[in-house]
């Protein structure tokens, strides 16, 4: 692991910072920046999100995805995980903490605040992670094949099950779901990256040309991740700042239903005997959320200021961290699970 990947919290953390002194100090600027967008998708945030993803997708052997029907195990664990636990978890999580816990119990919460803060959180948990995995899965030596297939197959679950799933654990049966910000995000965060890294395996052909290259591209990713954080932080800055104490209730949910998820996966991926190249993208996949998509959903239908879009920004904060000390967690219990063989 390079400078970057060894200190990614370190420089997570600083940008976190510089959104909130950037967006306080610049309130102007960010808000043209925040203005650049079709659809409620950020178009600066959609470019940093492709630097962010494209080192990790030419990687990817297209050759290889024929042979995915002979591992089906973590396939069937992911999409458990990821579509019949996770949205009910977070939505048991997010009401009991929120409403019950903070806001009836101790008072730290208004009713109406809840409300917004729950559908923010729900919205986190009805989208599993796309962008980050890759990240995820690179910094755990995880199969990129099998990353990409899982990817692929959540995405196209997303599109059929994420209006349906959030307008039912919203409790509103006629949620306006923007389709074209779905539809966009899933061509901008998989489709493009992916043609553009089949485009460029195929230009350097051999994979020595191709490690030369992926060594040169590989500080835009993480580039690309300090700036969205920076962008997402400073748009958010005055909501962040005028409730300081709301971001740390928001956060207590949200960090356990990460490790919950986490645990669940990866566990049964242990027991079911799997690889740990295919066991850690897959547990990454669930426990991470595609944040990106969350927080223009939560825009969309609350409102930029709203608690629904402050609680999907927490998500970002509270992400980075977190997945990075599960990372840590799966790259030291790499030994536990068996060796793959090549297929």
């Amino acid at each position: 692991m390079g400078i970057f990947e060894r200190y990614l919290s370190v420089w997570v953390g600083l940008a976190m910072v510089a959104g909130l002194i950037g967006g306080t100090t610049f309130p102007g600027l960010f808000s043209l920046m925040g203005g650049l967008e079709y659809a409620n998708i950020n178009f600066i945030i959609a470019v940093l999100i492709w630097l962010m993803i494209y080192p990790m997708m030419m990687q990817i052997d297209f050759s290889s995805i024929k042979d995915i029907h002979r591992r089906p195990k973590g396939l069937i664990i992911t999409l458990t995980v990821n579509w019949l636990i996770k949205p009910f978890s977070m939505a048991l999580l997010a009401v009991f903490f929120i409403k019950y816990l903070f806001g009836d119990f101790l008072g730290l919460i208004t009713p109406d605040l809840a409300n917004e803060y729950v559908a923010g959180m729900i919205l986190l948990g009805v989208a599993p992670c796309t962008a980050m995995v890759f990240v995820w899965s690179q910094l755990t030596k995880g199969d990129a094949n099998y990353t990409l297939v899982q990817v692929a197959v959540n995405d196209l679950i997303m599109v059929v099950a994420f209006a349906p799933l959030a307008a039912f654990l919203l409790g509103v049966t006629d949620v306006n779901v923007p389709w074209s910000t779905l539809i966009i995000a899933v061509v901008l965060y998989i489709v493009i990256p992916l043609i553009a890294g089949l485009i460029t395996r195929k230009v350097l052909k051999s994979e020595q040309a191709l490690q030369q290259f992926g060594n040169k591209v590989k500080p835009l990713s993480i580039l690309g991740l300090i700036s969205t954080v920076v962008l997402l932080f400073g748009f958010q800055a005055p909501q962040i700042l005028a409730n300081p104490l709301d971001i740390v209730l928001i956060a207590i949910p949200l960090i356990i239903q990460t490790f919950l998820i986490f645990a669940i996966a990866y566990y049964w991926m242990f027991k079911w005997k799997e690889p740990h190249r295919v066991a850690a993208p897959g547990g990454m996949i669930g426990a991470s959320n595609f944040f990106e998509l969350a927080v223009a959903v939560a825009i969309s239908l609350f409102g930029l200021h709203s608690g629904a879009a402050l609680a999907t920004v927490v998500g970002v904060l509270v992400e980075v961290p977190v997945m990075l000390a599960l990372v840590a967690y799966a790259n030291k219990t790499r030994d536990k699970f068996p060796v793959a063989h090549a297929h």
